[in-house]
């Protein structure tokens, strides 16, 4: 089985619910990394604070057939196409992966042979 890695980043406050939407496309287990955005344009100043955005990223370990299912879900669902900055996903793949739960690999070859 091939394997990719699909990141999406995506604001703190939808982590949960993209977590949950990609579980419901098929998606398995998940890293979270935390951190912020720094962008062009200069951080909002609120009485001498700058307001930053904290944002999560997410990444998963997906067979190749199934990727673009999950990817497309959280670009509808999130609206990661719009100009407000509130995310973006992007992939690469895997050549080689150790540590997959035997489980996860089972529910994946599972999910595909549904979609054939």
């Amino acid at each position: 089985m091939k394997f990719t890695a699909l990141v999406v980043v995506i604001p703190d406050k939808d982590e949960e619910a993209a977590i949950e939407e990609a579980k419901k496309a098929g998606a398995g287990s998940v890293t979270i990394l935390h951190g912020k955005t720094i962008g062009l344009k200069e951080k909002k100043v609120f009485f001498g604070l700058t307001l930053e955005e904290n944002v999560s990223a997410l990444l998963f370990v997906l067979p190749r057939k199934l990727t673009m299912k999950v990817m497309r879900t959280l670009r509808e669902k999130f609206d990661l196409d719009s100009h407000d900055n509130s995310g973006f996903t992007f992939t690469f793949p895997l050549s080689h992966v150790t540590g997959l739960d035997t489980d996860e690999l089972h529910k994946f070859e599972n999910d595909i042979k549904s979609m054939i």
